[in-house]
């Protein structure tokens, strides 16, 4: 029997809650496929800062490198947006991202046929939408120096260079290898010179690609493309900062963000989280939508330890909860047969898998 260790952080707000029904599909989706987990939990956010002083403790960094993969949840929330930056948990999971070395963030945007009336478009624009952004995350403008403020202007500095944009550009190829076979890679070359040096590099690596097709498109342009005919889309390319801002738009293609997943992989581990923030204002309700992270140890699953079968049948039980109507608060008003609590929607996708 295999037996894998993983570890989990919670973090703030509904991140606890989410959690524990991802686990719940876990286990029992282990027990069907046969293979066990063992799970180890740390602390990051503002759990850690109340507990330890600082957003991401050593002891997070090391448990997580030691483990085959980190399910994680959601961190921050008004009561540590006042404390000095290098304090708030934002800039612990920063720091985490970048000790961790995940330079590649997959975000799925997937529109479920069950969910349809869901999005804000129109149903004939985002029926059949599957897309897949591929953003580099540890480099760009987030983590460039020199950086700061003073009392009159404050300044960030956006650089790549030419190793970064390969190792991304290979990860985007390689994964359109086995979807649609179409790359577009997006940046803001008519003005950056930063832009201009990815648009080349991106380029130079298509050709090691010949069976994918790559296009390249500016930044606003793709951010009206993806309202106006996202189909067109397979695998977005891009950097830290549009990334951030693009798979956020295209998250809401499927009506929710609280169905989508995401996976931050490097080197040396990969992390699994919903894309979905920390949500205190729901904290403790039992409203939160748990299907993103759920979605999200699917793909720990299939990407991190190459359980298909177990990863399909998450994905199956997701796909069968919605279409028998179960739905929790923040899709309530489609097509919804029962209206559940975050533990119902896991209970429920977790009894699926059987």
């Amino acid at each position: 029997m295999a037996n894998y260790k993983i570890s989990i952080i919670k973090g703030d707000g509904i991140g606890p809650e989410i959690v524990d029904e991802a686990m719940k599909v876990l286990d029992r989706v282990a027990y069907k496929c046969g293979f066990s987990l063992e799970y180890s939990e740390y602390l990051m956010g503002g759990i850690a800062v109340d507990m330890t002083g600082v957003p991401l403790p050593d002891e997070t960094i090391q448990g997580v490198l030691n483990s085959d993969a980190c399910l994680f949840g959601a961190i921050g929330g008004a009561k540590w947006d006042t404390l000095p930056r290098e304090l708030r948990p934002e800039s612990g999971l920063l720091k985490f991202r970048k000790e961790m070395g995940v330079f590649a963030n997959l975000r799925p945007a997937v529109v479920y046929d069950e969910l349809i009336n869901a999005s804000s478009l129109k149903p004939e624009v985002v029926k059949g939408v599957d897309l897949m952004v591929v953003r580099e995350l540890i480099g760009g403008i987030y983590f460039g120096e020199p950086r700061g403020k003073d009392d009159f202007k404050g300044w960030n500095t956006m650089v790549y260079s030419v190793p970064e944009i390969e190792r991304i550009a290979h990860v985007a190829f390689k994964l359109a290898q086995k979807r649609r076979k179409k790359v577009c890679s997006v940046d803001k070359a008519n003005v950056l010179d930063v832009s201009q040096l990815w648009r080349d590099t991106v380029t130079k690596i298509a050709v090691e690609y010949p069976d994918v097709e790559l296009s390249h498109m500016y930044v606003d342009n793709a951010a009206m493309q993806l309202i106006a005919n996202p189909r067109q889309f397979d695998v977005i390319l891009t950097g830290n900062i549009f990334g951030d801002i693009l798979s956020d738009e295209a998250s809401m293609l499927s009506g929710s963000i609280g169905l989508l997943p995401s996976a931050s992989t490097g080197e040396k581990t990969a992390v699994y989280e919903p894309i979905h923030g920390s949500a205190p204002d729901i904290a403790g309700q039992g409203i939160a939508n748990p299907i993103a992270t759920i979605s999200s140890a699917s793909m720990m699953l299939r990407y991190s330890l190459g359980e298909e079968k177990a990863a399909d049948m998450i994905d199956s039980a997701i796909k069968k909860a919605l279409s028998e109507g179960y739905r929790t608060k923040d899709l309530a008003a489609f097509d919804a047969k029962e209206v559940v609590s975050t533990s119902e929607m896991g209970d429920i996708i977790a009894n699926y898998i059987d």
